[in-house]
């Protein structure tokens, strides 16, 4: 038994004052009998033991009532029996994460997840501390009144959130809540990839809710892309669903459809769109709408620029004049000197460069590379065939090329490697240039002989070349990401603008396409998404999901009504001030009816 207001025990040294009072109801002096006080004297006599008795019992009921109030008044706390419990702090962790949102039987999961967490907070009492603790860790504290206020308030979120984190956040808070009863009440849908590890509790005891729901078949977009992510004008978006039968689709770039269809299962949306607008636009892939809507729609960004007008050079070769003319025709270039496809002999930025097909050249192009202002040079020779990696050069060979290092050894930290070639870099770009390290000839490399020739050097175009359209960020609800250094606003879908001065900061809890902002400008692109783990609604078995916590004792039930009768007394302590109260009452009135014996009776 522990006592919540032990310096009340001092009140038990009032138990002493009925004792004193029954002592001093002790009579000495001298005895003078009286005639008319023989029969009164016989009586006493007779009833001398039963008066004994009686006032003995009546000092030690009232002993006991002073000690039962003193008791009661330090507001003890220990196991028994009752619907009672003793001052508790409890974090109510609160599962709130996308999958939450899914619809069984007609309501969404997190409805009852929110029905069963009133019942518990209907069982608080004014000297408990609560705390409602969502999946991101957002807390809510205070009487039962404003946590329930809140949890009316949660909606699902955008992503999965972090459960173990709201964990070990609800543990902390309990732990500092001042009460010796302490618990963590989780309640979730027991999605398998959210407690994919084990949680520690840290010493605080726990109970578990997950309904016993059949999850339905879901289908969602797990990627959704713009290729490549810079259109000059024209580009494609490529798209992943995890359908397992035709399924519509809809493609929307800005305010408006671009592109509706069916998809089989197994295959990849691709679109081809040339769209009118210029500049950074948002775009979206939706499915038609099923149980889990938040997954039916996945975001992405593109920036649409002019066509660049660009030339191969004399000395480049006839391959370089052959993709020139592919992507003029595709509408992805326009014929014009803005950017050039050169030998590097005679590089000029902005342009691709490609190392000399003669050695004797060599020396030249690292001159014209200086002269241009390009931070590298080519060194010693190699040799292959070896394979070359990078986007877009799957099953490509370097057959011939040279070391690209880097002028200086200040240009260490800037080194933007486009492809490789075992460890060392074959393709490099920068501010105007990408640099190849071997020659556009087929002793150089196979490349130009490929199916991926021309989509490649499209792509070095248009993320390289076609002006400075910033970069894509790609970031989960909630994530945290690095501000680029020279932004500082970023504008919201519905195109409200709030300054970002952090060097880092939370993604928003919000899906959707939000942009950089250079002055008033569009630059660049943070694209938020849900993880892709949110979309498999496999459900752990109840007896797995309990075993997901560790260091504290765990009850763990799919019944929300046993949930609920287990908030506040999984440890089966409870106050016992109210028995010790009811107790003091008991033995006044024991006390009263001994009184009334003892009392004489009225001739």
């Amino acid at each position: 038994m522990n006592f919540l207001a032990p310096f009340a025990l001092v009140l038990a040294g009032a138990a002493a004052v009925p004792l004193v009072l029954h002592l001093l109801r002790r009579r000495t002096g001298e005895k003078v009998d009286f005639p008319a006080m023989r029969y009164l004297l016989r009586a006493e006599r007779e009833h001398s033991r039963q008066l004994k008795l009686r006032n003995l019992a009546l000092m030690m009921l009232r002993v006991c009532a002073v000690l039962a109030l003193a008791l009661a008044a330090a507001r003890p706390i220990g196991r028994l029996a009752g619907t009672s419990h003793a001052p508790t702090a409890i974090a109510i962790v609160l599962d709130n994460s996308l999958s939450t949102s899914v619809v069984i039987n007609g309501a969404p999961v997190l409805a009852r997840l929110k029905d069963a967490a009133r019942g518990a907070i209907g069982r608080a009492n004014a000297s408990d501390r609560l705390w409602l603790v969502t999946a991101d860790s957002r807390v809510v504290g205070g009487g039962a009144g404003a946590v329930r206020a809140a949890l009316d308030r949660t909606e699902p979120l955008a992503g999965a959130g972090d459960l173990r984190a709201a964990v070990a956040r609800a543990a902390q808070l309990v732990r500092g809540g001042g009460l010796p009863s302490r618990q963590i009440a989780v309640l979730t849908d027991g999605q398998a990839t959210s407690w994919s590890s084990a949680v520690p509790l840290d010493g605080v005891a726990a109970t578990v809710f997950a309904p016993a729901l059949a999850p339905p078949r879901n289908r969602s977009v797990v990627s959704a892309l713009a290729e490549p992510p810079h259109w000059t004008p024209r580009g494609a978006v490529r798209a992943t669903t995890t359908a397992t039968d035709s399924v519509t689709f809809r493609v929307a770039l800005g305010a408006r459809a671009a592109a509706r269809g069916i998809v089989a299962p197994g295959e990849d949306i691709v679109v081809r769109l040339a769209p009118s607008e210029r500049g950074w636009i948002s775009g979206a892939v939706e499915l038609e709408p099923d149980e889990l809507r938040g997954d039916d729609v996945r975001w992405f960004a593109v920036h649409v620029g002019s066509a660049p007008g660009v030339v191969a050079e004399p000395g480049a070769g006839a391959f370089a004049r052959t993709a020139v003319d592919a992507l003029a025709q595709e509408g992805r270039v326009s014929r014009g000197n803005d950017i050039a496809i050169a030998g590097a002999e005679s590089a000029r930025r902005p342009g691709v460069f490609f190392a000399p097909s003669d050695p004797v050249q060599l020396g030249a192009a690292n001159r014209a590379l200086e002269r241009a202002g390009i931070p590298w040079k080519f060194g010693p020779s190699r040799s292959g065939p070896a394979p070359v990696t990078g986007t877009g050069l799957s099953g490509v060979s370097a057959l011939r090329w040279y070391a690209i290092e880097p002028r200086g050894a200040q240009e260490q930290g800037s080194i933007d490697t486009v492809a490789k070639v075992g460890s060392d870099p074959w393709a490099v770009a920068g501010d105007g240039y990408v640099l190849v390290a071997s020659p556009l000839t087929t002793e150089g490399t196979d490349l130009p002989l490929r199916a991926s020739w021309v989509p490649w050097l499209g792509s070095a175009i248009a993320d390289h070349l076609a002006g400075d359209a910033g970069a894509i960020t790609e970031a989960a609800p909630g994530a945290s990401i690095a501000r680029p250094a020279w932004a500082r606003d970023l504008e919201e879908p519905d195109g409200t603008r709030r300054p970002v001065l952090e060097s880092r900061l939370e993604a928003p809890s919000r899906a959707g396409v939000y942009f950089w902002l250079r002055g008033t400008q569009r630059a660049g692109a943070l694209v938020v998404n849900p993880e892709v783990n949110e979309s498999d609604l496999t459900r752990l078995p109840i007896a797995q999901l309990r075993a997901r916590f560790s260091g504290a004792e765990v009850a763990a039930t799919d019944d929300a009504g046993r949930w609920t009768a287990s908030a506040f007394s999984l440890s089966g302590r409870r106050a016992l001030d109210g028995a010790f109260i009811a107790l003091v009452l008991l033995l006044l009135a024991a006390e009263a009816v001994v009184t009334r014996a003892i009392a004489p009776k009225a001739d």
